[in-house]
């Protein structure tokens, strides 16, 4: 029996070690307070004040560029300067300054504006000087919390739209705009920055990260640890499977892959070293399961807000066909864990005390406010609304942990009541955590002004659909070569946001096609919709009213302009189906934008995990990409099977003959099961995976069920 003492000094029962995780420059009195006023203010604007969107927006940059001045800036490399201090202060009180200014001159700069017959934007010169300040300090603070690419790219964006768009050929040549009409556009245009994205933060996001900020105060990480040691930790591979489910419950508390990995990672990696898994193993398995918790609902990182203000589809019909999706990356992860085990003989008995107390404590404070906000979300309220009740919810339910301790027997529960010191504490943390988020979801709005003012992205989908030639298989390629290509640079949102704009119009469009072609092969009698295509030239629209084969249809659809083939989807594509086909789309990109985290050979997680095991990073970053090998397996679900718009039923059985498919590409990379494969298992295993995939073909599934099982029993019936 292996005992937790060896794991050199890590305790699994104190919720320092996870808190402590990641460290960060310390906040004085003034700043922490001010992070405690400014995370009350996110709960009262959405719930009380509901200020106009500009102002509302422009307050959450101000407050949140305050932070990031001081937090990331010359007095957190000089502590002990005092002119670094005075120096971050004065620049971000200028920020926040400029941004309301910016805010209330708006109404100012319309009515110069109409005076002035035949001119464009009037500004003044404190409007041009608050604009500045405010578009250098995105570029700047957006620099300080994740690097060069996104200054690079918004740098990149107004150039574009400013002159660089009239130098360029084909369809990526753009017409120059005077530089007040791009200053307007950027700061007041709904794509720009204190716009959509700007909402989506100030409304959704950071209220979910202070909502985790309490979860993580109140004792809920320690709820997650126990939970997984009591469901895991009694079978072979236990420590890895504490792994994978801590990392999916902290997943609806983090909003990140590589926090995830820091905070639950150091408890985790040492027990799987323990436990006798291989230090990269570990490692690995800490990366592929943390990356999966931006993928677990409700919160799904920042992905699910955004999603749902690209989309229009509600928040909780994101969160809901996410489940499925979710589970079975999580099983993939599990099945490489299992198999590992009996690989290597790793996953001995291993001591895995429960605390009770923290148990059942920490089960209160997670699973009743997590139960209500879900109730919320289901029920139709928006999400900051769902958030703000879960964190009274969750306050009121630690001070009954205290009730319930003096009345049960004792060890059962530990009070945990959320004093003012607590929730101060909590605010600092969610806040905190908000702060690169609230910096380039602010600053993104520089980019995506560009390409909505610009049209590039209609020219980018078009440069995606073209490439791929209606081939869905190399669209996805092509999409994961240049989500892995941004992740290296940016945060997993970021490139989500980025992607989603550029390419979800040419997927979606792919997927409708499909469709399309199905009409084309029975024939349009309709003589309206077949007009559609009378300004298509070529010699299959004769075919149109008596129907054509199926190659003969996807030839005339390769025919078709992009901007027409807008156009004839809108008409002959359901609308239903066409909104469903986006959700796939976008859910495709965000899923492939987590692959940078796992992925060489810029993978932050995998790096974050490998510091802790002591393991080589380019190792454990292979390692983190052979396991979380569902990240390519279940976007092409989205693409290929009805998986997020069929029935209850079709949904279950798609996901459960998935995860037969999923074990046997498991046994197929490791070249081992239950134990070692042969050629001929090989054969079987990869048939097998084939027909379990084939999408809501009962018997082809249950003879690839069949196949994968006998292989198994075969590989056991070996080692044996």
């Amino acid at each position: 029996m292996v005992r937790l003492s060896i794991l050199g000094g890590v305790n699994l029962n104190n919720s320092k070690s996870v808190q402590g995780a990641q460290s960060a420059p310390t906040w004085g009195p003034v700043l922490a307070g001010f992070a405690v006023v400014f995370g009350a203010w996110h709960i009262l604007t959405n719930v009380y004040l509901i200020e106009p969107g500009r102002w509302q927006n422009a307050i959450h940059f101000a407050g949140f560029a305050v932070l990031a001045a001081v937090t990331y800036g010359f007095s957190a490399r000089r502590p002990d300067a005092g002119w670094a201090k005075i120096l971050d202060g004065f620049y971000g009180i200028a920020i926040a300054l400029s941004a309301l200014w910016i805010a209330g001159a708006e109404n100012g700069i319309y009515e110069r504006s109409l005076a002035v017959t035949g001119q464009s934007w009037q500004f003044t010169t404190l409007d041009w000087i608050a604009g500045g300040i405010v578009i250098f300090a995105c570029l700047d603070l957006s620099r300080r919390v994740a690097g060069w690419v996104i200054p690079i790219l918004c740098v990149l964006a107004l150039s574009y739209i400013l002159f660089l768009g009239s130098y360029l050929p084909g369809v990526f040549r753009a017409a120059s705009l005077p530089l007040n009409d791009v200053m307007f556009r950027t700061l007041y245009n709904d794509e720009g920055i204190f716009g959509i994205l700007a909402s989506i933060s100030s409304t959704n996001i950071t209220l979910f990260m202070i909502f985790g900020g309490f979860l993580v105060v109140s004792g809920a990480s320690d709820f997650v640890i126990e939970i997984a040691k009591l469901v895991a930790g009694r079978i072979k591979g236990g420590a890895a499977f504490v792994a994978v489910l801590s990392s999916a419950l902290t997943g609806t508390i983090s909003g990140s892959a590589i926090a995830n990995t820091a905070s639950t990672g150091v408890i985790t990696i040492p027990l799987m070293k323990a436990n006798r898994f291989r230090p990269q193993f570990a490692a690995g398995v800490e990366a592929a399961a943390s990356t999966g918790g931006q993928l677990m609902p409700p919160i799904m990182g920042a992905g699910a807000f955004v999603m749902a203000s690209y989309t229009s589809i509600p928040y909780a019909t994101i969160v809901a066909v996410s489940i499925v999706p979710a589970i079975l990356y999580f099983l993939s992860v599990a099945f490489i864990v299992r198999i590992e085990a009996v690989k290597y003989d790793a996953g001995a008995d291993i001591d895995l005390t429960v605390d009770r107390g923290k148990l059942w404590s920490g089960a209160l404070v997670f699973v009743i406010p997590l139960a209500v906000m879900i109730w919320l979300l289901l029920s139709g309220v928006t999400p900051a609304y769902a958030a703000c009740w879960a964190i009274l919810c969750l306050v009121l339910v630690s001070w009954a942990t205290r009730v319930l301790a003096a009345i049960m027997p004792a060890g059962m529960f530990q009070p945990i009541a959320m004093g003012p010191a607590k929730i101060a504490q909590a605010f600092q943390s969610g806040v905190r955590s908000s702060i690169m988020t609230g910096v380039l979801l602010v600053t993104i709005g520089i980019m995506n002004n560009a390409i909505v003012t610009s049209g590039v992205g209609n020219s980018f989908s078009l440069m995606i659909a073209q490439w791929s030639q209606g081939s869905m298989v190399l669209a996805i390629v092509l999409v994961a070569l240049v989500s892995l290509i941004l992740g290296m640079g940016l945060p997993v949102t970021a490139a989500y946001i980025i992607l989603a704009i550029l390419t979800a119009p040419a997927l979606a469009g792919i997927m409708s096609d499909v469709l399309i072609v199905d009409t084309l092969v029975t024939g349009i009698t309709d003589p309206m919709q077949s007009a559609l295509f009378m300004l298509v030239d070529h010699p299959n629209v004769a075919l149109i009213p008596t129907g054509m084969t199926r190659a003969e249809a996807w030839e005339l659809v390769g025919a078709i302009p992009f901007e027409m083939a807008v156009s004839i989807r809108a008409v002959l594509v359901d609308p239903a189906a066409a909104m469903t086909f986006l959700l796939a789309a976008h859910l495709i990109i965000f899923w492939l934008s987590q692959d940078s985290n796992v992925t060489p050979p810029v993978c932050l997680a995998a790096f974050t995990a490998a510091g802790i095991a002591g393991s080589r990073p380019m190792a454990t970053g292979f390692e983190s990409w052979k396991i979380a090998k569902g990240l390519y397996v279940v976007p092409l679900m989205f693409a290929y099977t009805p998986l997020i718009s069929g029935s209850v039923g079709e949904i279950i059985q798609i996901g459960l003959f998935a995860l037969f498919g999923i074990y046997a590409l498991n046994a197929l990379i490791q070249n081992h099961a239950e134990g070692p494969i042969t050629w001929p298992d090989r054969i079987i295993l990869t048939a097998g995976a084939g027909l379990c995939f084939w999408p809501l073909m009962w018997g082809a599934n249950l003879g690839g069920a069949v196949l994968v099982v006998f292989a198994v029993w075969a590989s056991r019936r070996r080692a044996r």
